[in-house]
């Protein structure tokens, strides 16, 4: 793969492949038919993800565990042959093996007896119609019904139809078919009379074909009219339903590759002010560009930024359905005024989406039509004018306004389109910068209640799942910067907080170590790291040699030893005899063996080590002498305590290599700096990394009444405040707002920071296990910093909901942080809102309610009740 997966991404992609597993397995020997789904909110990245599992399943995944199916074929399969397109690409572009070669798009005149193992065909909906050239259905009807003949060639002279193509891929033995329906919901959506099925249910259930396909595979941002579908389809009954593989929309936002907030901005008077707004989103639109081009600009300064990659904001203008000629002038006004706020554009920066394929004009203006998946890449537009959502997976992460002329009672589309415009332009959230993690969206036709609805349905369609993604809609959305009235001991205090990061699932220090050393070399940090890698593990494992020379000389034999049984019987005899036997192991089945040794100690340390004990730089060296190389690198993968020192060996050396660098790499861009911060997180356990200072935050000035919008509470002495030092805390509850204001009125509250609830390099992070023994993290509310006899002591003190599911795990993550960290606080406290109203405190910092937390098994809410105190 090109790109690195995020850890979501790996897990799904894990269980994607286990499903493919066991779909073929159960095809090929319980001769049963499987379907199951990939279910990802937007901009969670579903093609990367599918481009991983495909290439494993071509091509294998040693860091998976996974061998390669030599006889899958994949049949891409949507309704929109545009969409495909870019789906094509978009796989070329995630893995180098998935190539032109791999990636087919079946167009008229493709015929041929079956498909091909090893690659992707591109199908859609209109390819497989009744008139479609390469069906051919109603031409062969009439030929059956003119000469009485059932078998004749294909018309067009195609030897094969399409359905005559499916069929004999499928009925072949020793291929895989599997079917992927992207955007599956929509697959369906066609309504049919029992006796005339969908195009795609006759696919899937082998109406045309005679044979029902084995394996199909759904990938969609909900799963819910998949799974209808697949109910209602003729063999639903006799096709296993897989477990779904579900990603987190959370973990997606913590990801940084989905923006953080929306911010709508609306009309405060009545009257006609959509010129007015006009020119507030052309502000917003230049503002954009002008804070991308300084912080690029800053970045580009830094170490380790090679060709920082530009971003060109783009301003969405949504206009009503209904705009029937008369009103194109209108349109055009609205780009005049846009165009007197940029004051750089001309009709060459504009374009549209709309139905008609033509140059419409709208004024003075002649705007030509784009294709929707074109422009992200044609940073020359600046302007797009669209009516409804674009296009089905139509995403572009540089839209970073929405000017919707639409009326109130339309907020359903505009909130579909703003659905699509939520990835973030670098794939990654920018540090401690909120204004560059947003989206805006100017309303010109809305009031304070239907924005207050748009914002209530915004949260609806965002949270497509249980668990979605929480992205803040801001009524009256402001910049906060660093308040001035926070001493900078409180700012020196947050930068030395202990904050984990959590790791990989599956992850192998001999390849966090490899990707460390790769980084250095690649910022000129550590001249010769990945040569200085090889050398130290070669010297451990010819080390660990030495000291096992028994253990391996035993290893040695096994691998060079292929061991069988030999069953006989003679004729007209009772019994059987059995006989073991062994044979000398050939070059194939050393490979085999050599693979342990490459999941141990990663490929390229691995393959290296094999170099080294043939003499890579020695001409006369022999066959005998490379296969005894992987002999040795095979035998000693199979030493189990040689496999955990070189993992010791590994993360010591990473330890050591992070500790010396630690000052250059504050010193790097925010691109290469994520590199390093995903290279911890390819450790087996928790590991620490810098807290970073925020640059700005994004805030909500109003908050929901109702149905009515209100001023919001603000509180002072806040990290990030507006100019006159106010922080308003909207997002709160009651009961958090309660213990929020009692902290800062204590007279040796000096300051506060509200520490953001997901992933990024200026929440402070604590990691623990969930239900089901894995990694995650949780971001307690607030970090106090109080005057203790003339020193600035920071505090946590998170409100913590006793009733959720992982309430428990969440309490012993915090209680097993301050077990390590208490040290560096002065209060640890955990507080949850009581039978009656009443706040209860658990003191963490007191090593008897650690042990109680981490010992009983009381509820969360037991623990409250016997364990905590009063809180004053």
């Amino acid at each position: 793969m090109k790109f690195s997966l995020k850890d979501y991404q790996r897990d799904a992609v894990i269980q994607v492949l286990d499903n493919l597993e066991r779909a073929k397995r159960k095809y090929h020997e319980d001769h049963k038919e499987t379907s199951f789904t990939l279910t990802a909110t937007t901009g969670a990245g579903k093609t990367v993800m599918a481009a991983a599992a495909i290439e494993a399943l071509f091509y294998g995944n040693d860091e998976l565990d996974f061998d390669p199916d030599p006889g899958a074929v994949v049949i891409w399969f949507s309704d929109d042959p545009n969409l495909n397109d870019q789906t094509r690409m978009r796989l070329m572009q995630a893995s180098e093996k998935l190539d032109h070669s791999r990636l087919v798009t079946i167009e008229y005149p493709f015929s041929m007896p079956q498909l091909e193992a090893g690659k992707v065909y591109f199908l859609n909906t209109g390819k497989l119609t009744a008139n479609s050239r390469l069906t051919q259905k109603a031409a062969r009807a009439r030929a059956v019904e003119a000469t009485g003949q059932s078998s004749f060639l294909a018309p067009d002279d195609l030897a094969w139809t399409i359905w005559e193509t499916l069929a004999n891929t499928i009925d072949d033995d020793g291929l895989s078919v599997y079917l992927v329906i992207d955007e599956a919901h929509r697959g369906f959506n066609t309504r049919a009379s029992r006796d005339k099925p969908t195009i795609v249910k006759g696919l899937v259930d082998g109406t045309e074909t005679g044979l029902p396909i084995p394996v199909v595979w759904g990938i969609s941002a909900t799963s819910k009219h998949f799974d209808e579908a697949m109910s209602e389809a003729d063999l639903a009954a006799e096709r296993e339903q897989l477990p779904a593989v579900t990603v987190d929309p959370a973990r997606v936002q913590a990801s940084g590759l989905i923006k953080d907030k929306i911010v709508l901005d609306i009309p405060a008077e009545a009257g006609n002010l959509a010129t007015a707004l006009a020119s507030h989103a052309a502000q917003k639109l230049k503002h954009s560009a002008d804070r991308w081009g300084k912080y690029l600009e800053a970045q580009a300064k830094l170490p380790g930024e090679k060709s920082p990659e530009a971003v060109v904001p783009l301003l969405v203008m949504q206009i009503p359905n209904d705009a029937a000629e008369e009103h194109l002038d209108e349109v055009g006004l609205w780009l005049d005024t846009i165009a007197a706020g940029l004051g750089d554009i001309s009709s060459i920066h504009v374009r549209h989406v709309l139905g008609d394929h033509r140059t419409m004009t709208f004024g003075s203006w002649d705007v030509e039509w784009i294709e929707p998946q074109r422009v992200q890449e044609a940073t020359q537009v600046r302007v797009l004018i669209a009516k409804d959502a674009i296009s089905t997976g139509w995403d572009c992460p540089r839209a970073e306004v929405l000017l919707s002329f639409r009326p109130a009672r339309d907020h359903t589309h505009i909130a579909q389109l703003l659905g699509r415009m939520v990835r973030t332009p670098l794939a990654r959230r920018i540090p401690g910068d909120e204004r560059l993690n947003s989206v805006d969206c100017i309303l010109p036709h809305f009031d304070r209640t239907t924005a207050g609805n748009v914002a209530k349905f915004l949260t609806g369609l965002i949270d497509e799942m249980p668990g979605g993604p929480t992205i803040e809609v801001l009524l009256d959305g402001r910049e906060l910067a660093p308040n001035p009235h926070v001493p900078a001991a409180v700012w020196e205090r947050l930068d030395a907080l202990p904050s984990y990061v959590v790791p990989q699932r599956g992850a192998r220090p001999v390849k966090q170590l490899v990707s460390l050393a790769q980084a250095l070399a690649a910022d000129g940090l550590k001249g010769g790291a990945i040569k200085s890698v090889e050398k130290q593990m070669h010297i451990t494992l010819d080390g660990f040699a030495e000291r096992y020379d028994g253990q391996l000389r035993n290893a040695e034999v096994e691998v060079r030893t292929v061991r069988g049984m030999s069953i006989a019987g003679r004729f007209g005899g009772d019994k059987l005899t059995y006989a073991d036997f062994t044979i000398r192991a050939d070059e194939r089945a050393i490979r085999v063996a050599f693979e342990d040794a490459k999941r141990a100690f990663g490929a390229d340390i691995a393959q290296s080590y094999v170099d080294h004990l043939a003499g890579e730089d020695d001409p006369d060296a022999d066959d005998d002498g490379l296969r005894g190389a992987y002999v040795r690198a095979a035998a000693l993968a199979t030493i189990a305590i040689v496999r955990e020192k070189v993992d010791v060996a590994a993360k010591d050396l990473v330890d050591e290599w992070f500790a010396d660098h630690r000052v250059a790499l504050l010193g790097l861009s925010d691109e290469r700096r994520e590199v390093y911060d995903e290279i911890r997180a390819q450790a087996v356990e928790p590991q620490l990394q810098p807290l970073h200072r925020p640059r700005n935050r994004m805030a909500d000035f109003k908050e929901l009444d109702g149905d009515q919008i209100r001023d919001a509470d603000t509180i002072d002495k806040h990290l990030m405040s507006d100019e006159a030092g106010w922080y308003p805390i909207t997002k709160l509850n009651d009961w958090e707002k309660a213990v929020i204001q009692k902290e800062v009125a204590r007279l040796d509250c000096v300051g506060w920071y509200r520490n953001p609830s997901v992933s990024s390099a200026d929440s402070l992070g604590v990691t623990y296990r969930d239900g089901v023994g894995n990694w995650r993290a949780m971001h307690p509310d607030f970090m106090l910093f109080n005057d203790v006899n003339g020193q600035i002591k920071p505090s946590i003190v998170d409100p913590h909901s006793t009733h959720l599911d992982d309430a428990l795990v969440k309490l012993r993550g915090l209680a097993g942080y301050a077990q390590t960290h208490a040290n560096d606080f002065h209060r640890i406290d955990s507080i949850a809102n009581g039978t009656g109203g009443e706040l209860r405190v658990l003191d963490l910092k007191d090593e008897a309610v650690r042990d109680s937390v981490m010992h009983s098994k009381l509820s969360a809410a037991e623990i409250f009740a016997a364990q905590g105190r009063k809180y004053a």
